[in-house]
């Protein structure tokens, strides 16, 4: 069992320490997040699109609005992905409304709850999870990191190297409650009617890729390849395992072209080859609980990148005591991984 009395684990920083202290999201203002599409809604069908701006809820919280005010079950509005309440997001929403159009004033309706429509356009699909490709974040930080004489240096260093793809605190919950939870469901039997979102299984499946890119990151191979990888290729769902490392192949990381992946972890092999699987392997293996509770719940066996880039970076100081920061992230990547390589908070 993990010792969550040293919760939240030391992982390791790409850079070294953090720069000096600082704050966040003292405002939704202060983080705004929008999501990035490589397609459109196409003009017609069942499904009303709207492109909404929400500020102070959560995704769930809109949707239920959204269910509402539209006269609709829950289930009929679908989304991409689940953002934060403290935070202003821009994304998709759907709603399916075959052969009727939606009410009257439901646009003003919704922005009464906090809920801005943008636009709205038919589609003949309903909005799956995780179909946007990136998020582009917009964020505001203020004390004295803002001031920091080092933190452009720092900022430059994280562009052209980019950032240690560690899922963010929030996946842990408040203390490590969700790994907490996901340890003692798995010890007696993990069940889906006690954790319908996948919260403890998600939670259990970060801890161990967290783990492997840690281990990675002191070694300081999170961008190397080894023999064995499993490559990604950027911008695709393509892998492959590289059997063996030549000079083409370490330029290829180097560039950002290719990227070295950990396991998510689940039921199923192992992709990787040679030492890198036995390595895997063992560190899950020091978790028992948590790899063998996996299992057991029929999770999938997946890959996650270990490094990914910063899209668009920018740094703008607004004031002596506030900067901006704007990039953007493949989907399922954290701002906060970002953060916590510059500056000091307790969320980070």
């Amino acid at each position: 069992m993990i010792d969550m009395s040293l919760w939240p684990p030391d992982w390791p920083r790409v850079h070294g320490e953090p720069l000096a202290s600082g704050d966040f999201r003292m405002t939704p203002e202060d983080f705004l997040v929008e999501e990035i599409f490589d397609f459109a809604p196409e003009g017609q069908g069942e499904h009303l699109w709207l492109w909404i701006e929400k500020r102070d809820l959560t995704t769930p919280e809109a949707v239920k609005h959204v269910a509402r005010v539209c006269g609709v079950r829950p289930r009929d509005v679908g989304y991409s992905g689940l953002k934060d309440r403290i935070a202003v997001t821009r994304q998709w929403l759907s709603v399916h409304l075959p052969g009727r159009d939606a009410p009257d004033a439901f646009a003003t309706q919704l922005s009464d709850v906090g809920v801005v429509v943008q636009e709205t356009r038919r589609h003949p699909r309903k909005l799956k999870r995780g179909v946007h490709r990136a998020n582009h974040f917009t964020l505001r930080l203020s004390g004295e990191i803002a001031s920091h004489p080092e933190l452009s240096r720092r900022w430059q260093a994280l562009c052209a190297d980019g950032v240690p793809n560690y899922f963010g605190p929030q996946r842990f919950g408040r203390e490590g409650r969700n790994l907490v939870l996901a340890q003692k469901a798995f010890a007696r039997g993990w069940r889906k009617r006690d954790d319908p979102h996948g919260m403890q299984l998600s939670a259990a499946r970060s801890f161990l890729f967290n783990e492997v890119l840690a281990m990675r990151l002191r070694a300081q191979t999170w961008r190397t390849p080894r023999p064995g990888d499993v490559l990604a290729l950027a911008g695709t769902a393509s892998r492959f395992v590289a059997d063996e490392i030549d000079s083409a192949l370490h330029e290829r990381a180097a560039r950002g072209d290719v990227a070295p992946t950990g396991p998510l972890w689940g039921r199923g092999r192992l992709e990787s080859g040679a030492e890198v699987a036995e390595e895997e392997a063992r560190l899950a293996a020091r978790h028992e609980v948590l790899m063998q509770g996996l299992e057991a719940a029929g999770v999938r066996m997946d890959r996650r990148t270990l490094c990914v880039p910063l899209d668009a970076p920018s740094l703008e100081h607004e004031a002596s005591n506030r900067v901006t920061l704007g990039f953007g992230l493949p989907r399922g990547a954290f701002a906060t991984s970002v953060l916590r390589e510059l500056m000091h908070h307790p969320l980070l």
